[in-house]
């Protein structure tokens, strides 16, 4: 029993760290990466990170009932909006590169807020919390939210510790790496914006 609860404890985890994927997200956050200094990043994506512990909680702990109950809507409509947002800021940032979320590069509470949402806070990682909440209960829902979201901060701290200290004697090869990376980040958002979309549709054409 107990051994089961830890393994679906881990699922839990491994589920939503990949829909984080911290190695996506540091991309659009490269120009956040390049521009501050260590302790204001960590600052700043400590900040966020404590905000999406915090939304994503709520959904894992409530379920659909954030839409059906509270909001008075189906959860169908807000994938399908949440899809076509995907879709825009992967269609700028493909075209434009970092320079699509000119956001990021305000005072720390803008910034705080644009990496939280909708880089972090998106339909994807709402809609696993709702999953991981539906499939045990609350306590461990809620700390496997939690853990996620904390080890991929702690991922993406990392990543700018080693992108600091490799880039001045090989600034050619991340830079190569990002324009690279840069250029498959906003082929897979697109995708799965357009399949977010899909889903929010097909939900919806059931109920006719």
């Amino acid at each position: 029993m107990i051994e089961n609860t830890i393994v679906k404890f881990m699922e839990n985890v491994s589920l939503l760290l990949i829909l984080l994927n911290p190695f996506l997200i540091i991309i659009y956050l490269i120009d956040v990466v390049r521009k501050q200094t260590t302790r204001r990043f960590v600052k700043v994506i400590s900040r966020a990170g404590a905000v999406t512990i915090a939304v994503l909680v709520l959904f894992a702990l409530l379920g659909d009932a954030v839409f059906d109950r509270v909001l008075k809507m189906e959860f169908a409509s807000f994938q399908i909006f949440g899809g076509i947002v995907i879709l825009i800021i992967a269609l700028q940032y493909l075209f434009k590169g970092p320079d699509a979320i000119a956001m990021l590069r305000g005072d720390s509470d803008q910034v705080t807020g644009a990496i939280a949402m909708p880089i972090m806070i998106g339909p994807g990682t709402i809609s696993g919390s709702i999953v991981i909440g539906q499939s045990t209960s609350p306590l461990p829902a809620a700390l496997a939210v939690a853990l996620a979201i904390v080890i991929s901060i702690l991922m993406m701290i990392l990543i700018k510790l080693l992108h600091d200290k490799v880039k001045t004697r090989h600034e050619s090869m991340v830079q190569r790496y990002i324009e690279v990376v840069g250029r498959i980040v906003p082929l897979v958002a697109g995708t799965i914006a357009i399949e977010m979309v899909m889903i929010g549709a097909q939900h919806w054409a059931e109920k006719f």
